[in-house]
């Protein structure tokens, strides 16, 4: 099926009264997934798309083959220890998915490793590739090895609905345990002796809101915990010590932790300190003591220490730092590593456990992102590091906890001479509306020509930060002169917590209007000529939002699984994770003044009959996080009420939130996407 022309969706009118304003939605029928009227005009829409990048086919094929050629397909991992075992991934060329192995531990100086060789003495614990079968979806979505490394539970989903299906392995044998249950969510932890199992599933919103106990070979499990909150999620972890389990109750703004010996998984759990709306904490196990980390009177956080047997009574060890955001506690025997975020950027801060000075780890680059990643052993001598940037390639180091030395292990590989020297990265700051400086992420070729094509990229919600990152696809736009910027807007978390609630509820205008000043600085600066806008989930959110406020502004909008009808999705407390979002949005439904606001912002509300720039809407039919009615009544809208465009939609039809699963489909999306980009800037070679 193709068509020259867009498809036109049919008008229902479905009247809706909230506050005494009734508004009517003509496009309300396309939430009906099952109806084939819906089924039928997607893949019309996908037709349309198809036909109108035709002339791009090839531009996309350049483009996926230069992703690939620049990827080092088979590959391994840095081998990370745990009790008497080292554990990694690898990739082979041609297979979509990673397998997951381990070998024998002796210290903490991990093997030698060298691509496309698995290491001697490999066990292969899990082949993707395998498990993944013909399926055209295929995700994990946990994967746990018993603290005596003999079981291996992992849960499989093979629709993208983020419902797995949990199965136990016998590492000693490799055999499959009889035991399989359906319908569970990510996550799960162990008991200190294996023999007991927990899990957490989810209600019809999709929220995870039950702990279950499974003890292996038994045919019923127990309910641990329920969670009658509908703003919270529930999570269940083993600390690093293998000490204890940690029941987790949050919700956008509120924590309530309960902590058991894992020891005894038949006893009872014990509440940290009660809920209390505004206050998040979380915990840990160091020794003979609890580390808390929360923002009760401290709005950047603290960090506590609680006795084992009163762990709701909080001693401050690092006390709250307007200047300095405590984004996590990691406990180990000998020391404590605090990661934190400072000026904009992230960073590491070692508390010796021998009463030593706190210091801070630095590193070279103007612009990067560092965090503790891969230590799961309690006592241990090195501190396993993540490090990259705009230019600088994934990184993994091992910092010496006695030297105080870093080094380095890997860093993935970019073939086809790839060189950081060519490419330079920058920090601009731009002035929103109210005078705040938003800083904005830069990096581009040496020696490329300026003002330059440019793809400025956005989030700006539940204080997630985009730090600055490595990409390879990127390359494919830098080579061919593009800048590549970020814009940090308010609600994101990149100055600090001040900087996300100053981006939420009543004022989440901030982020949008930050992200059209970042946009008009680049090129009052001199940066940028043409700007595409890119960003997913709630960053479509804010691809709308603009879109709306300063069409001119833009060439091109890329809008990945955009919240785009937000009004009418928090309106409806149905619908998966609504009433988890009213701390971050407001409540519409029962607050006037928050209906009124979120009406006046809302993408889908507020399209009118201007000219706006040509728009791609990239969705998934069986994403539960943003439902892919959301685009597809947004472009069938600017169809019909917009000057402008094209407006394209391309639905994933066996995909979730995340796009399609397997790693060379997702490179053909990329290039999909990439390819739109280039074109939209005027360039293709």
């Amino acid at each position: 099926m193709s068509s020259d022309m867009p498809p036109v969706a049919k008008k229902v009118p479905t009247a809706r009264t909230h506050h005494g304003d009734t508004v009517i939605d003509e496009y309300a029928w396309l939430f009906k997934k099952d109806d084939a009227d819906t089924i039928s005009y997607l893949e019309a829409e996908n037709a349309y798309t198809q036909e109108a990048t035709g002339h791009l086919k090839d531009l996309q094929e350049k483009v996926f083959q230069e992703i690939k050629a620049r990827t080092q397909e088979t590959d391994l991992s840095v081998p990370t220890r745990k009790g008497a075992w080292w554990y990694y991934s690898r990739t082979e060329e041609g297979k979509q998915y990673g397998i997951q192995c381990r070998v024998a531990a002796d210290g903490d100086v991990p093997p030698a490793v060298t691509a496309g060789e698995p290491l001697p003495g490999e066990q292969v614990l899990l082949d993707g590739n395998e498990l993944a079968g013909d399926s055209p979806f295929f995700a994990l979505g946990t994967s746990a090895i018993s603290p005596d490394g003999t079981m291996l539970a992992y849960s499989t989903d093979f629709s993208g609905d983020e419902r797995f299906t949990l199965r136990f392995k016998d590492l000693r044998t490799g055999e499959l345990l009889p035991d399989e249950i359906p319908g569970i969510f990510y996550g799960g932890a162990w008991s200190a002796d294996g023999s007991t199992f927990f899990y957490t599933t989810i209600d019809e919103a999709w929220r995870p809101y039950r702990v279950h106990r499974h003890t292996l070979g038994s045919d019923e499990d127990v309910l641990v915990y329920q969670e009658d909150d509908e703003r919270f999620w529930i999570g269940i972890g083993l600390t690093r010590s293998r000490r204890y389990l940690v029941l987790s109750a949050g919700s956008k703004i509120t924590s309530e932790v309960r902590v058991l010996d894992a020891a005894d998984p038949t006893g009872e759990f014990t509440v940290v300190r009660p809920r209390r709306t505004g206050v998040e904490y979380d915990l840990d196990h160091a020794g003979d003591r609890f580390l808390v980390l929360h923002n009760d009177g401290a709005r950047n956080f603290e960090l506590a220490t609680a006795p084992l047997d009163d762990p709701g009574t909080w001693t401050p060890l690092i006390e709250h730092r307007e200047d300095t955001r405590l984004l996590d506690v990691d406990a180990f025997k000998s020391h404590i590593v605090v990661h934190f975020r400072r000026e904009g950027l992230t960073g590491i801060r070692i508390l010796p456990g021998d009463g030593g000075e706190p210091y801070e780890i630095a590193f070279p680059e103007p612009l990067y992102d560092v965090a503790p990643s891969g230590n799961p052993e309690f006592e241990t001598s090195r501190l396993r590091l993540g490090y990259t940037s705009m230019i600088t390639p994934p990184s993994v180091y091992d910092y010496d906890l006695a030297s105080r030395e870093l080094i380095l292990l890997k860093r993935r590989p970019v073939l086809g001479g790839y060189e950081p020297g060519d490419y330079e990265q920058f920090r601009e700051w731009a002035t929103a509306e109210d005078g705040t400086r938003v800083p904005i992420s830069i990096v581009m070729r040496k020696g490329a020509e300026r003002p330059a094509p440019t793809l400025l990229y956005g989030y700006g919600s539940y204080e997630t930060s985009i730090d600055p990152y490595f990409s390879v696809a990127r390359l494919s736009l830098l080579d061919r002169g593009f800048v590549f910027a970020v814009a940090h807007v308010r609600g994101g978390g990149e100055m600090g917590r001040g900087w996300y609630e100053d981006g939420k509820l009543t004022r989440k205008k901030n982020t949008f209007t930050d992200f059209v000043a970042c946009a008009r600085h680049l090129k009052a600066a001199g940066w940028s000529s043409r700007i595409i806008a890119r960003g997913g989930s709630a960053g479509g959110l804010l691809m709308g939002a603009v879109a709306n406020v300063a069409p001119e502004e833009f060439a091109g909008i890329v809008a990945e699984v955009p919240f785009v009808d937000a009004l009418n999705t928090i309106l409806d407390p149905s619908l998966p994770l609504t009433v988890i979002e009213w701390d971050e949005w407001g409540d519409p439904l029962h607050n006037p003044d928050v209906y009124a606001y979120m009406k006046s912002y809302s993408p889908y509300e507020n399209i009118d009959g201007r000219p706006y720039p040509p728009i791609l809407a990239i969705t998934s039919l069986n994403d539960t996080r943003v439902l892919y009615h959301e685009p597809a009544k947004w472009i069938a809208k600017l169809r019909a009420t917009a000057q402008g465009g094209p407006f394209l939609l391309k639905t994933e039809m066996g995909a979730g939130h995340g796009g399609r699963s397997g790693r060379y489909d997702a490179w053909r999306e990329e290039a999909f996407a990439l390819s739109w980009i280039l074109d939209r800037a005027g360039v293709t070679e």
